[in-house]
């Protein structure tokens, strides 16, 4: 069976059940079904059939960064050295054990790497600079953006395109 759920197959009733899990994973099947107009059975069999495709990867709780202490938000540019493919495979292990990077990405341009970092203050953030990232080989550029205010932040997707694939 495949990993990929096409978006053909993802009717409303399903954009449905994603935007209701996106704004509450916590719901039960019986609330869910109750918000999508369905009977509790045929609203799980189609979270389960979600859940196998790989459309819904997981559930989480989303803490509020400020309120555990890491409120300072910063976007890391990351260049490496061009010297065969050892400084990449272990740039990307290392980033898995670093706790302050919530997220990395392999970019295009002029970086090869994008972090977004979560710390408490700027001294937590030059510690983390110094201790690990500028320690790591191959690196030969970084270039940090606080965050001032966050004006949007979701984990939402937007679903809007699944329905005009049915049109």
């Amino acid at each position: 069976m495949s990993n990929k759920m096409p978006k053909k197959n993802i009717d409303r009733l399903d954009r449905s059940i994603l935007d209701c899990l996106q704004s509450d994973g916590r719901l039960s099947n019986q609330e869910l079904a109750e918000r999508v107009s369905l009977s509790p059975s045929p609203c799980l069999r189609r979270v389960r059939a979600l859940e196998r495709a790989g459309v819904i990867r997981q559930y989480v709780t989303l803490l509020d960064p400020a309120k555990i202490g890491l409120a300072m938000l910063a976007y890391v540019s990351v260049k490496l050295e061009k010297k065969g493919r050892m400084p990449v495979e272990q740039f990307s292990r290392s980033v898995q054990g670093w706790s302050e990077v919530v997220a990395c990405y392999s970019m295009t341009g002029d970086v090869d790497y994008l972090l977004r970092v979560q710390v408490e203050d700027l001294d937590h953030y030059s510690r983390f600079i110094m201790e690990k990232l500028l320690k790591q080989p191959g690196v030969i550029d970084i270039r940090s953006n606080f965050v001032l205010e966050r004006i949007k932040d979701t984990t939402a997707l937007p679903l809007a395109h699944l329905a005009r694939a049915h049109v």
